[in-house]
């Protein structure tokens, strides 16, 4: 198994990590909760057909400190535009995942060309309150992997500091991703992403792992309904919130499936 290559694009003086592997035509990844500290057997699966390209989001694990340029939602929108186009994405399928998904869809909405296929994982942006989501700020760090994965191991060693890595720098990045977050989606996941939704014209599947503890799969619907584009909905057995992590071949599968189509 090959590493990524790992380049940078500038974001306000910070540097941003953009992972590339792979070949094919590009497909590009938004990390959900936590971010990405390393690379997952669910790109490489990807990268088995595609160019696949991930940018960390600002202030999550390759993100430096950027989050602490971003004082609005407006600013996050921006922001990821601006690395979505530095890392060469224009144009391509996008893949979101949670609260990286509530970004992805934004792209999609606000600039129709600027995306060929949408596949969203349980995204963040909508709440409500007849049918609540679960809030991952007001948990014990310890119940958090039980949250986000069906296989709380998963998340846990996804976390887990590698041999060798500076233990006061890996354990600060890990909790500056919980700030970034905590800027974007505080205090309810509510982004008023649903106003925007209207515009989203793009070819969209919606994923959602069977055993989501955080968004209930009935807020697909509630995507479906709102958005204008061609929607398909999947659920994948066995897998939580990340239903990447804990299921990567059968999300990969459904992924490739999908954007495979046109």
């Amino acid at each position: 198994m090959t590493d990524p290559a790992v380049t940078t694009v500038d974001l306000d003086g910070y540097p941003i990590r953009v992972w590339t592997k792979g070949s094919g035509p590009k497909i590009g990844f938004f990390a959900g909760f936590g971010g990405l500290p390393r690379w997952v057997p669910f790109l490489d699966r990807l990268a088995e057909k595609r160019t696949v390209i991930v940018p960390s989001l600002p202030g999550f694990p390759g993100g430096d400190k950027a989050h602490t340029t971003i004082d609005s939602h407006l600013d996050w929108i921006v922001a990821m535009r601006s690395i979505f186009v530095e890392a060469g994405l224009e144009g391509a399928e996008l893949v979101g995942s949670s609260l990286g998904g509530a970004l992805a869809a934004e792209i999609a909405a606000l600039w129709p060309q600027a995306v060929r296929r949408l596949v969203l994982i349980a995204p963040f942006g909508i709440y409500r309150e007849d049918d609540p989501t679960e809030s991952l700020f007001a948990q014990r760090p310890d119940d958090v992997p039980g949250l986000l994965c069906a296989n709380p191991d998963i998340y846990t060693k996804l976390k887990e500091e590698p041999a060798g890595a500076n233990s006061v720098e890996w354990a600060l990045e890990q909790t500056r991703a919980n700030e970034a977050a905590a800027r974007f989606l505080w205090p309810l996941g509510d982004t008023r992403l649903a106003r925007r939704l209207k515009l989203l014209t793009t070819p969209t599947l919606l994923l959602w792992g069977a055993e989501d503890r955080v968004i209930p799969k009935s807020y697909a619907d509630y995507f479906a309904k709102l958005m204008k584009g061609p929607t398909e909905f999947r659920t994948i057995a066995g897998a939580g919130h990340l239903a990447e992590l804990d299921k990567p071949d059968e999300v990969a599968k459904a992924v490739l499936d999908f954007v495979g189509r046109g």
